[in-house]
């Protein structure tokens, strides 16, 4: 990836609404220079989408936590992640590697809340969990500081 590529990847990670003419300001190149290159990451799939921030405390969802799962029949089908798909509450799913199969995260309304909805994911998913609540977030959402080449070897 070239650097004025890296560079308007790192500003639309800071600021998805940062305008075309803002981005040809702060790289040095025409608007549709700039146009250009957005639609081409795009296309690419370098930049997924966009979202809206959101202050959960202000939705009702105050307490977020991190949920390992983990299966309680480890020869039964991998397929957590479909069993669970209709659980709203879960914002995201990793894979990961450890004891642990799946790291879900989960934005509630309360510890109640958060209660029975350990009891649906269990019970979906036949799997046995581990729960982490946050108490705070010092910062979320930063932006990536791209170095190398997305397609390449990060070590040269």
């Amino acid at each position: 990836m070239e650097e004025i590529d890296r560079r308007i990847v790192t500003l639309l990670a800071t600021d998805g609404r940062m305008s075309f003419t803002d981005l040809a300001k702060e790289t040095g190149l025409s608007v549709s220079a700039v146009h250009q290159r957005v639609r081409r990451l795009e296309k690419r799939g370098v930049i997924r989408g966009y979202a809206a921030l959101v202050d959960y405390d202000e939705i009702g969802l105050p307490l977020t936590a991190f949920v390992s799962i983990k299966p309680i029949d480890p020869s039964a089908p991998d397929d957590a992640p479909e069993r669970l798909s209709h659980l709203t509450a879960i914002e995201a799913c990793h894979s990961v590697a450890g004891d642990e199969s799946y790291i879900l995260k989960v934005r509630v309304a309360s510890p109640f809340a958060l209660e029975e909805l350990l009891q649906q994911i269990r019970a979906s998913a036949n799997v046995s969990t581990r729960t982490t609540v946050v108490l705070s977030t010092p910062y979320d959402y930063r932006s990536p500081m791209i170095e190398k080449d997305l397609g390449g070897d990060a070590t040269g």
